[in-house]
């Protein structure tokens, strides 16, 4: 699949109306939550990290992701490109401690 092709797949579920664009950011903020609770359980608590739930919730968070920027008609290409430009700008030689 390609990288832009992800969130009009995705589309096809999502069920809304006026508040899509509400209710999926806070499913992104709710399923990043899950993320960081199953790496704070393997980092504090001595959890095995599972990947597969790893896997499927970070599914879950590119869905969200994708929702918004469908609803705000913005690119994963867009998106990454602006990233990488940040970054590069903010690091030109590479992060070091």
């Amino acid at each position: 699949m390609e990288f832009n092709e992800y969130p009009k797949a995705a589309n096809r579920t999502l069920y809304g109306n006026e508040q899509v664009l509400t209710n999926c950011a806070l499913g992104l903020a709710g399923e990043t939550g899950q993320v960081v609770d199953l790496v704070k359980n393997y980092t504090f608590r001595g959890q095995k990290l599972d990947k597969e739930e790893l896997k499927h919730e970070m599914g879950d968070v590119l869905w969200y992701l994708s929702q918004v920027a469908e609803w705000a008609d913005i690119s994963f290409e867009e998106i990454a490109q602006t990233n990488i430009k940040t970054l590069n700008d903010r690091y030109p030689d590479g992060y070091r401690d």
